[in-house]
């Protein structure tokens, strides 16, 4: 009986560790990102607490590294007469998506009545990518508004979904 357990005890030990390297491998294989991670429409909600703003729009990302958007920022109405999101092609960007689910963008600004030469303002992101794909959570790094040649100091925040049904991917 003692042979029996202690070699049920042994088995078990050197059988433990590799199942774990196993099951371990498989995950980092599964759980990789690339560019391509991030593809197709996602819907996002940004909350500014420096401001304080709140913003909501649809980011169009190419899968290659480059997106689009489109937002309305929250009380443009009442402040701006703005009725609708902004005109498709005002902001671009590019990205770039870390192995282990990271990465980075940044927004290029197309703000119109900006004088020409001057800066349409830059929006630095850092995210961390969840579910395969199908939701990222970003913060803004650093803010360079319209016109000015340095950054703003911001504490901001967002949130993006992917659009559709789980069968879209």
């Amino acid at each position: 009986m003692k042979s029996w357990l202690w070699k049920g005890m042994l088995a078990a030990a050197i059988a433990l560790p590799a199942l774990s390297g196993v099951a371990r491998a498989q995950s980092t294989d599964n759980d990789g990102c690339t560019n391509a991670t991030l593809k197709g429409d996602y819907a996002f909600a940004v909350t500014n607490f420096s401001v304080p703003q709140v913003v909501a729009g649809i980011k169009t990302f190419d899968g290659k590294g480059k997106f689009t958007q489109r937002d309305y920022i929250g009380d443009s109405l009442r402040t701006t007469g703005q009725t609708d999101f902004s005109t498709e092609g005002q902001e671009t960007g590019t990205y770039r998506v870390n192995p282990d689910c990271t990465g980075s963008a940044e927004i290029h600004l197309n703000v119109p009545g900006v004088p020409a030469g001057t800066s349409h303002g830059v929006i630095k992101i850092v995210f961390v990518i969840s579910g395969g794909g199908r939701a990222f959570h970003e913060v803004v790094a650093e803010f360079t508004p319209p016109g000015a040649t340095q950054p703003a100091p911001t504490q901001t925040r967002a949130d993006d979904w992917k659009v559709g049904s789980e069968q879209d991917n």
